[in-house]
């Protein structure tokens, strides 16, 4: 027996040494890069420059089964800001998704219909480049903006409305009657509500510094951000937050690795060392797609204005949301300065509503 642990013993710490000499001749993830180089390294990665023109605009997010035309995009923003949808006709879908704050109401859980909260305490995802993602919800189970539309209109504790009582409270007007009429060529239904409102919510995306640095403009960013994409790409933060909106294309594991230290685990065979505890309080105790622990990975765009952070708003710091990542998902202890140089990447990550021009 003592023969067999020395030898796992042995095993462990070759394999430690040729793990370690492996990062060591690696490419230095703290290397320095031309503007150039980071560009081409970020653009060859995903990392696309949000589109500036209406044409634009369509080719990177129109649907297919709802084609955005401007009569569409503008009742589905009459609908959007329209209270006529809840109860109590206190709440709008812009009551939680406050465009001018991040797209999202920065409280831990969102409080709707008579004062209540989310039953599983979960914090409001921005709206803002929301279309970009693959999936909605934090355990991404509707498919798109049009379908996660109808969810908070029905939930008792969001907006509490039928479909029915919807189509009979916007049939009572004559200008949604007159305008669905012109939209769909037929009559209201909840339906045709939804594409409105997803079709709204396809052209709020946002344009901001990172946009210029990707389209050519070397100055756009200091070079503390620089620092920061380089760090975000090549410590593997990168691997997740992909796509033009910086993550939302995938569902993740999270806590994807161990919540205690390695040499503080027990190695009992029957526990898996990766089913760890959240790495703070779950109030509410929500576990994610099919109560696994897998969440629809945030997007990061205005992630600087949509404090509190994870699924139940848990942590108000974006420098502890990052340290927590960087322990719980690449295995990575970042160090301060490597912490305030990504956080400066992410305000550069902040952007303004792209105006394509839709009357």
């Amino acid at each position: 027996m003592k023969t067999i642990k020395r030898k796992i013993v042995i095993i462990t710490v070759l394999a430690s040494a040729m793990l370690l000499l492996l990062y060591i001749f690696s490419a230095n993830p703290d290397e320095k890069l031309s503007d150039k180089e980071l560009r081409e390294k970020a653009l060859s990665l995903g990392l696309k420059p949000i589109p500036t023109t209406y044409k634009e605009l369509l080719e990177v997010i129109d649907n297919p089964q709802n084609p955005l035309t401007p009569t569409k995009i503008a009742l589905g923003k009459k609908l959007f800001f329209d209270k006529n949808l809840s109860y109590d006709r206190d709440i709008s879908c812009a009551t939680c998704h406050k465009l001018k704050e991040g797209g999202d109401d920065n409280i831990p859980t969102a409080i709707g219909h008579d004062g209540q909260k989310n039953p599983s305490h979960l914090n409001s995802p921005t709206v803002l480049n929301a279309a970009l993602a693959k999936a909605q919800f934090w355990d991404g189970r509707a498919k798109d903006v049009e379908e996660q539309a109808g969810g908070p209109i029905q939930a008792s504790f969001e907006m509490n409305l039928t479909p029915k009582e919807v189509e009979r409270r916007l049939k009572n007007s004559p200008t949604y009657v007159k305008e669905f009429k012109v939209v769909f060529d037929e009559n209201i239904t909840f339906k045709n509500v939804q594409k409105a409102i997803g079709a709204y919510e396809r052209t709020l995306l946002t344009y901001g510094k990172f946009d210029d640095f990707l389209n050519g403009d070397d100055n756009a960013i200091d070079e503390k951000a620089k620092r920061g994409l380089n760090l975000f790409i090549n410590k593997g933060c990168k691997g997740c937050h992909v796509g033009m909106s910086v993550g939302g294309q995938s569902i993740q594991k999270f806590p994807l690795r161990p919540y205690k230290d390695w040499f503080n685990i027990n190695f009992d065979p029957n526990v898996n060392i990766y089913d760890q505890e959240f790495p703070f309080e779950n109030i509410g105790g929500f576990l994610g797609q099919n109560n696994h622990k897998r969440f629809r990975v945030p997007i990061l765009r205005n992630i600087t204005k949509t404090s509190p952070y994870f699924h139940n708003g848990a942590i108000k710091e974006i420098e502890e949301a990052v340290r927590i990542m960087g322990k719980h998902q690449i295995g990575v202890d970042f160090t301060k300065h490597q912490i305030d140089d990504i956080v400066a990447f992410f305000k550069t990550l902040e952007g303004e509503i792209v105006d394509y021009g839709i009357k």
